[in-house]
């Protein structure tokens, strides 16, 4: 793996060791790096394009920013099949790179975490590749899932699992003598095989990945797929019919498993030895019992809660999705945390602009209506997470088939799209691609002509674009008490329309997603996300009162 020599001498200390409550009001700036920056002309944003553009987070006004994988990978599902996860990929920079982007960002007090990826490794990785080269049973495969295959000459897969990118969850490999041998499980790509989680070996390992990064003054990490990891000892079919593709149910065998919690337990107390470090878990479960279980005091400090990004834009299924994100950490004393976008759904802009034939995208309404859930998620008690380019309004791109990239689009035999379309380079400046992204018009996925209108430059100075929305929300968010309490209390509201308060400093957030004008509860209005209409809250609006 990496060696020994590239490990920092001194241990560099995380922004601010004093502070271990900093992540229960944070806001999270969500970093897709291919996407980003690019700072060396090759197409795919890296570490000097972030480095490059801190001055803007800064001038945001977030908290923290959250890479997206960075270790070295084939990039077979870009960078979430790491085959060496104690090393930058070359892609984006290298180590002197990184530690310089983590120095230079905590100047800025602005603190970094990134993606952990414990599930699977790629196929690349040298405990792979070794597990290839061994006979069924040896040390070097028990650190996977490997098991013989069913029927008479073993050449049905071990069960009927399903790949959450599409097709079988298993893939039959020569031993090697050349003869067919057994199969190895992955959940996601075959390029990304399991990792076999009770065997003490992989979380030997993992805890040399988590001192090496916290050691570089990382402030914590968001792990994927934070349910997975534990198999159940006797890998019971599942419900082929329920399935779906990049989704589950809380009774699906491959994930959300129990023994997941000792893992959780294991790796919570290594980040305790960093004070000022905290982690987040992708967590896809629904029941809400189930969901506060990972957020046990011994466990993760934080969950990603999804169901506000899966909210259709109506005033009952909001609020439905505010109060059971509430009710999913109420029991353990946890923090609720809000989200619209990330890399893996389609942007808010989409979502809501998507009119009712399902194929037509009315840009214009979703960028109203994205920038008035702004305002209610950013209203709401806990941590929020923005999405790179959410706050600039943009929308999924349209791209033709052949430059979508995701594993996604070819396992799913072309019926699938993926998530290309929202992982699309971000526009900085100028009118034609690549807009500032990078000095090359080759982007690794295209840039749309049409986004002109949504470059930083375009916005930094319109006191009415979505970005100097973003910019005097986030501000007024901190320096406002009535920002205080860790609950929400709800207003009568007319039809299509809804309003709470915050608990403690009684700040009110009004939502309107009619299609006329309506009156506004008592009080003076901080802000609000379209102008107000003779005194009343527009359509496809929100605003903030005191």
């Amino acid at each position: 793996m990496t060696p020994a020599a590239e490990t920092p001498t001194v241990a560099v200390c995380q922004l601010d060791p004093a502070d271990d409550t900093w992540w229960t009001s944070a806001i999270f700036y969500q970093i897709y790096p291919r996407s980003f920056s690019d700072l060396n002309g090759d197409g795919v944003g890296d570490l000097a394009g972030v480095i490059d553009k801190l001055g803007y987070l800064e001038l945001l006004g977030v908290d923290a920013i959250w890479l997206s994988p960075i270790m070295r990978s084939p990039m077979a599902d870009h960078g979430y099949d790491v085959s060496d996860p104690r090393d930058i990929d070359p892609l984006f920079g290298d180590l002197a790179t990184f530690d310089t982007l983590i120095a230079e960002a905590h100047d800025r007090d602005l603190r970094v975490t990134m993606d952990l990826v414990p599930n699977h490794t790629s196929d690349q990785h040298e405990w792979f590749v070794e597990a290839l080269a061994s006979e069924p049973g040896s040390a070097a495969r028990e650190r996977y899932i490997f098991r013989d295959g069913r029927g008479e000459d073993g050449d049905e897969p071990p069960n009927n699992w399903l790949s959450i990118f599409g097709g079988p969850a298993w893939t039959r490999v020569p031993d090697p003598d050349g003869t067919p041998g057994q199969w190895y499980m992955h959940i996601f790509a075959a390029e990304q095989p399991d990792l076999n989680w009770e065997n003490p070996e992989v979380f030997d390992d993992l805890e040399k990945t988590l001192r090496f990064w916290l050691d570089r003054g990382v402030d914590g990490f968001r792990i994927d797929v934070a349910h997975g990891m534990a198999k159940p000892v006797d890998l019971p079919d599942m419900d082929v019919e329920a399935a779906g593709l990049l989704q589950n149910s809380d009774d699906d065998p491959r994930f959300n498993n129990y023994a997941v919690h000792d893992i959780h337990r294991k790796i919570r107390k290594v980040i305790d030895e960093y004070p000022g470090a905290a982690n987040v878990g992708e967590i896809w479960v629904d029941d809400n019992e189930r969901f506060a279980e990972y957020l046990r005091p011994d466990e993760l400090h934080l969950g990603f809660n999804f169901r506000l990004a899966k909210a259709d834009f109506d005033p009952d299924a909001i609020r439905g999705a505010i109060e059971n994100s509430l009710d999913s950490v109420l029991s353990v004393g946890g923090t609720p945390t809000w989200t619209l976008s990330n890399h893996d759904v389609d942007r808010e802009v989409t979502r809501y602009g998507r009119l009712t034939d399902g194929a037509t995208i009315d840009v214009d309404l979703g960028i109203l209506r994205a920038r008035a859930m702004a305002l209610v998620e950013l209203a709401l008690p806990g941590t929020v997470f923005i999405y790179n380019g959410a706050e600039l309004g943009l929308p999924n791109a349209d791209l033709p088939d052949e430059v979508l990239q995701d594993p996604v689009w070819e396992r799913s035999g072309h019926t699938e799209r993926g998530r290309d379309a929202c992982r699309v380079p971000l526009p900085w400046e100028g009118f034609e691609p690549p807009f500032g992204f990078s000095s090359t018009p080759r982007t690794w996925l295209p840039i749309p002509d049409s986004w002109g209108r949504f470059t930083v430059e375009a916005q930094l100075e319109d006191i009415g674009s979505t970005l100097s929305l973003y910019r005097q929300a986030i501000e007024i968010r901190y320096e406002r008490p009535e920002f205080d309490g860790d609950t929400v209390e709800w207003y009568g509201a007319p039809e299509g329309c809804l309003a709470f308060r915050r608990s403690v400093g009684h700040l009110v957030c009004a939502l309107n997603t009619s299609d006329v004008p309506v009156q506004l509860p008592p009080g003076e209005v901080l802000l609000s996300s379209y102008p107000l209409i003779d005194g009343q809250l527009a359509p496809n609006s929100a605003a903030w009162l005191v």
